[in-house]
């Protein structure tokens, strides 16, 4: 028996958030957010089908309305121990902020590659704000493993958004 669209949509995103720049397909994994996928603006969206999906839901949200908003989300992701702690700095930089590769790299005993690479793998986009992240020079740098195109037109509108 084929799943029907709708049904093959919930095995995959348990919502897809309509945004300015994206759509934002939100997976969740029990008691879990474990993914947000930036989609092409065509993608239909789809309700939250689930209670943590609907709390993902409403908090980014309300970040699209308040950028200074401060997200608490049980996430689940895994990583290196250097992704980790990369991701964690990241979260502590404030909205309306950016520190550089460069910075993160010092403060990590690392390099700037190596934390544009936890950054290019960061699976929570927004809510742990790798898009903060910038090149010493104060150029966008790359976002998403790419140095241009729609990738860096989303890190751009993201920081936009944080600085107005």
């Amino acid at each position: 028996m084929k799943k029907s669209k709708s049904a093959a949509d919930h095995a995959i995103y348990q919502a897809k958030v309509l945004t300015p720049f994206a759509v934002l397909g939100i997976k969740t994994d029990a008691e879990w957010l474990t993914d947000i996928n930036y989609l092409p603006l065509d993608t239909p969206v789809l309700p939250p089908v689930n209670e943590l999906a609907a709390e993902v839901f409403r908090q980014l949200q309300a970040y699209l309305q308040n950028p200074r908003i401060t997200f608490d989300l049980p996430m689940h992701i895994s990583g290196t121990q250097h992704q980790r702690r990369v991701w964690q700095q990241i979260q502590a930089i404030p909205s309306g902020a950016t520190r550089s590769y460069a910075e993160f790299a010092s403060l990590l005993h690392s390099s700037p590659r190596a934390v544009g690479q936890a950054c290019g793998a960061n699976r929570l986009p927004i809510v742990i704000p790798c898009h903060r992240v910038i090149a010493k020079n104060g150029k966008l740098g790359g976002f998403m493993h790419a140095s241009e195109g729609m990738p860096l037109m989303i890190k751009q509108w993201l920081l936009s958004h944080e600085y107005e």
